[in-house]
């Protein structure tokens, strides 16, 4: 029997959101949705986030290189440091991002799904979709270890 999991979701509850700037708001957002760990000083997937943010408003769809280049820009502009900027690291940002439904890639560019809000998404893709499909497989274990 495999131990590998087929689905994984860390969701964390944070205080209610209230006057936050946008990057710390959208490092609250990171952190529920599991992106990011607490504590981390690498946090580069909120600079990511808040890029393809902008882009969606824009209808934009952007490369890994110009993603790596607005979030260089972003970070500087912020007085951050320049953790976790190497090609690899976005890329794997990106993917976390496309794991969980909130980022698409076409054609080696990203987009935030659909260009939706990502409430939208929230709901449609992970809670009503991702979730309940994970929900599901646990109470098909719960029901099995019931029987022993």
């Amino acid at each position: 029997m495999k131990e590998n999991a087929l689905a994984e979701l860390t969701l964390r509850k944070y205080e209610k959101p209230f006057g936050l700037k946008e990057r710390d708001l959208t490092k609250k957002v990171c952190l529920s949705l599991g992106l990011l760990q607490p504590g981390d000083s690498r946090d580069v997937v909120v600079d990511i986030l808040m890029i393809l943010k902008q882009a969606s408003k824009e209808k934009k769809h952007l490369t890994s290189d110009e993603i790596k280049d607005l979030v260089i820009s972003l970070r500087k502009k912020n007085n951050l440091e320049l953790k976790g900027i190497a090609e690899s690291n976005i890329r794997r940002q990106l993917k976390k991002l496309r794991d969980i439904f909130l980022v698409e890639k076409n054609a080696n560019q990203y987009h935030v799904s659909e260009f939706s809000r990502f409430s939208d998404i929230f709901e449609e893709k992970i809670e009503k979709f991702y979730l309940a499909n994970i929900t599901q497989r646990v109470k098909e274990y719960l029901e099995e270890f019931d029987k022993i």
